[in-house]
């Protein structure tokens, strides 16, 4: 195609995308699709089409994982590198064995653009085994005879739709269910008991009912919201952070899928009680399958008058709700890098104070909660704040949902009252020889079986839902290898202890594990892990040393047994290193080795 064809052709597709949705992450989207890559040109189409700096434009193709600026194949696999849905099975390295199938190294595209091969963080899909993206449609379950078919499938250039449906169907595997997962919410029915109770008494439902977010933070949701209905502005935005990243971390993958209605309930609850007219759902591009399924249920929620202008005909009250995709940044799960990914930005996070309540979403006052926090308060506002403080503790009131995954027989979603033993969740998913759980993902904390009767709440042990179960078979340094290895590739690189210590703590762990590290690297890494700990702008860094601390303290031989007996070993080998200039010098004598 000419240049003035391949210009043709990117404003085209860049005006029907714009159409469709004017964020750029939708329109680099639809650019990435159509050409398999963002080019340099395409860069300065959208920059002008859009009214934006190019150097904008750039920066955000840059900081996203699923843009790229070389073409990918008209097959682009992604393998998830998760401990719970990673490439391995049965000892098998699948990734390996596509690889050799298909004549492809991970991290390139093949010469004749078929295929592309590489793998990525978590996907989602830690209850389902080893699991992979292709053109960013899941499959799960895989073995070495999938590994097979689908090298035959991509080889014949058979299209997706024409591949087994049964490989994309992702069950739900719901094992225990309480008071959030008993039933879907008829569409509407909160919003008419909050109609009836009017937007004050609607507030003060939820403070009364000690909801606390569901992320992790755990701050109270009520308090949140009257902040935001407190503070001036020009508008008032409600956010659904749906970007759910955190590895062994599923549960909002459920709900999009089967309680859609209720979040959308909870988050037009929201914008009553704080005024807002508009939402956005922050959708993490690893679940963009799930985007027709949730664009179904907002026009349906439109057509039935619960989205739009006077909702129920009740005039004045007009609130609509956005979908906005990511595209492959763990650190937009912070609210405040959400945000400036939402404005069209690389997902910096802000320094803050001032918070999103008052200075969010364009400078303007913002809720942003979580998935499971909206349906939460989308059953109390019908239900009511006695009904829910009945379950939990004093100090966490309500359910919890967990994700599930790992050693144990029956991985899924489970939800259980706040004060839950760890040993209660182990007995009930099967989970017979643990060694050790990690709660609330890596950058939660890793507990050891003497602590398996310590409760889950925000009094003891706080968690944004996942809990990965590791049996005495699994070795715990390479699970804590691999959640090194996540947090350094995950770092959007702002601040310098983040950025160059999960890096540091990446290399230290990778020397020790190949047998190489001392007791000095231990000593080092432990101060290195307290640094990055203290010293980081934001959660990320702050918790990315999380595995290694608590590895170190509660697992010390899991890394003693793999350390030389010396005081030093250097991290490469200094000898080999001098190999190139012995030939240079043709020199092979004593003088010229190292001993």
């Amino acid at each position: 195609m000419d240049s003035a064809n391949t210009t043709g052709l990117l404003r085209s597709v860049i005006a029907e995308a714009y159409a469709e949705s004017p964020h750029l992450l939708y329109v680099l989207y639809a650019l990435q699709q159509q050409f398999l890559h963002i080019s340099e040109e395409a860069v300065r189409e959208v920059a002008a089409h859009l009214d934006l700096p190019s150097s904008q434009v750039d920066a955000v193709v840059e900081f996203y994982s699923f843009f790229h600026k070389t073409p990918r194949g008209r097959y682009d696999i992604l393998f998830s590198n998760c401990t719970s849905c990673g490439y391995m099975a049965g000892g098998v390295d699948l990734m390996a064995m596509l690889g050799r199938r298909l004549d492809i190294v991970a991290g390139n595209t093949r010469g004749d653009g078929l295929v592309s091969m590489d793998q990525t963080s978590c996907i989602g899909m830690c209850d389902h085994g080893a699991a992979l993206l292709v053109n960013g449609m899941p499959i799960t379950s895989l073995d070495d005879t999938m590994i097979d078919r689908i090298a035959a499938l991509v080889e014949a250039e058979t299209p997706l739709e024409d591949w087994p449906a049964g490989w994309f169907q992702v069950d739900d595997n719901i094992r225990v269910s309480g008071l959030l997962l008993k039933d879907d919410l008829l569409a509407g029915i909160c919003l008419r008991a909050m109609l009836a109770h009017g937007a004050a008494d609607t507030l003060s439902e939820i403070i009364q009912s000690g909801l606390r977010g569901r992320g992790g933070a755990g701050f109270s949701t009520g308090m949140k919201w009257q902040f935001c209905r407190e503070a001036q502005g020009a508008a008032h935005y409600v956010v659904c952070n749906a970007d759910e990243g955190e590895p062994g971390t599923f549960k909002d993958r459920v709900l999009l899928h089967s309680h859609a209605d209720s979040l959308f309930e909870g988050m037009t609850v929201c914008a009553f009680a704080v005024g807002a007219k508009q939402g956005y759902l922050y959708l993490r591009g690893e679940y963009r399958y799930l985007l027709p399924h949730l664009q179904s249920v907002l026009a349906r929620r439109r057509e039935l008058g619960l989205l739009g202008v006077d909702i129920l005909g009740q005039p004045g009250f007009s609130f609509d709700i956005g979908i906005v995709v990511g595209a492959g940044a763990y650190i937009c799960g912070e609210e405040s890098a959400l945000i400036e990914s939402l404005e069209g930005k690389r997902g910096i996070p802000r320094v803050r104070p001032p918070f999103p309540v008052t200075h969010g979403y364009l400078g303007q006052p913002t809720v942003v909660n979580n998935v499971e926090t909206f349906i939460a308060a989308a059953h109390i506002v019908l239900r009511g704040s006695a009904w829910f403080r009945v379950v939990g503790t004093e100090k966490s009131a309500g359910s919890k949902i967990l994700s599930i995954s790992g050693d144990c027989a029956a991985p899924g979603i489970y939800e259980y009252p706040f004060g839950v033993t760890i040993r209660q969740v182990l007995d009930d998913c099967g989970a017979k020889d643990a060694q050790a759980v990690q709660v609330g993902g890596p950058s939660g904390t890793l507990i050891d079986s003497a602590e398996f009767d310590r409760r889950l709440g925000f009094d003891d042990l706080s968690t944004g839902g996942s809990l990965m179960v590791f049996s005495q078979a699994r070795d715990l340094l390479a699970v804590i290898v691999n959640f090194a290895h996540f947090f350094a590739h995950e770092s959007c690189g702002f601040c310098t202890p983040c950025r160059v210590g999960t890096t540091l703590l990446k290399n230290g762990l990778d020397k020790i594990a190949g047998g190489h590290g001392t007791r000095y690297d231990l000593d080092e890494m432990q101060h290195l892990a307290a640094l990055v700990k203290c010293r980081s702008h934001c959660g990320l860094g702050q918790t990315a040393a999380n595995p290694i601390l608590d590895g170190l303290q509660r697992f010390p031989q899991a890394f003693e047994q793999r350390l030389v007996h010396r005081d030093f070993e250097p991290h490469f080998d200094l000898d080999a290193a001098l190999e190139e200039a012995r030939q240079i010098s043709h020199r092979d004598d004593a003088a010229a080795h190292i001993e």
